[in-house]
């Protein structure tokens, strides 16, 4: 006997978009917040609009005796994304759904283009979010910073002295590749998320380590790279963000400044 198909979700796509994350912090969510930025859609976000009751919210989700509903398994953490009846979570997963929506797909968004676009992103999450977090959380998440900061010390100076230039000249071959086009953009030739995903990326690093990216912009071997930094910053619609409240403030998060880390 075959199990039970799982109920058809429906979205539309005039159904509002609403993120939910941690308020004060620009952490995970901000890898979501500048697609809807770039390409001028309204969201909601619970960070900014939901007020005392946005950390009850995120904990809610959380929660282990949240099952979630019908359509809908349980989340595990946020970012969350809820779009019509749809509610998913992980932040790759969010953004593959997202940019095609948003025409931040590229032209193959229906090929294998968006597969492409993927290995690029998780790749990209991978160095400049999950190794970052390492650095100042490399033992348990449950400790604070304090609590372990002789590893983190260590864990700093891998990242800065081998981690980070290999991934930002993985980053340098993706435009030298074929696939990446004429233009600045990592893939196809046109703007897409992976450009965007880029530039929080690096925007986020070069907060928490300013003097190993500083050095290593001033080699010269990833120029590329930081040319699509410089262009992601000045289009119209990221740079208006910037300039406004929306953009939450590097403070704690993923994010961190600590200047003995770079000692």
């Amino acid at each position: 006997m075959s199990a039970p198909q799982t109920k058809r979700i429906k979205t539309t796509d005039d159904a509002p978009y609403e993120l939910i994350y941690w308020p004060g912090i620009p952490g995970r969510g901000e890898l979501i917040r500048v697609l809807f930025e770039e390409a001028g859609v309204p969201y909601t976000d619970t960070a900014k609009t939901a007020g005392d009751k946005a950390v009850p919210l995120v904990l809610g989700y959380m929660d282990a005796s949240n099952t979630g509903d019908a359509t809908n398994p349980p989340v595990f953490a946020p970012p969350v994304l809820k779009h019509g009846s749809l509610t998913i979570n992980q932040v790759p997963n969010i953004l593959l759904y997202l940019a095609p929506k948003l025409g931040l797909a590229g032209a193959d968004s229906d090929a294998d283009g968006l597969f492409h676009l993927n290995g690029i992103v998780l790749t990209l999450l991978d160095g400049f979010v999950n190794e970052v977090h390492e650095t100042h959380h490399p033992v348990a998440t449950s400790l604070t910073y304090e609590e372990q900061k002789p590893e983190a010390k260590k864990r700093a100076k891998a990242f800065t002295e081998e981690r980070l230039p290999k991934f930002l000249g993985y980053v340098q071959r993706v435009l030298d590749a074929k696939t990446s086009g004429d233009g600045p953009w990592l893939y196809g030739d046109k703007l897409t998320y992976a450009d965007l995903v880029l530039f929080q990326c690096l925007d986020g690093t070069t907060y928490a380590f300013p003097k190993s990216v500083g050095k290593l912009q001033e080699s010269g071997k990833y120029d590329g790279v930081f040319k699509v930094y410089d262009a992601i910053k000045e289009r119209p619609n990221i740079k208006k963000y910037l300039e406004s409240d929306r953009r939450a403030l590097y403070s704690s998060g993923i994010w961190r400044y600590y200047p003995e880390l770079e000692e």
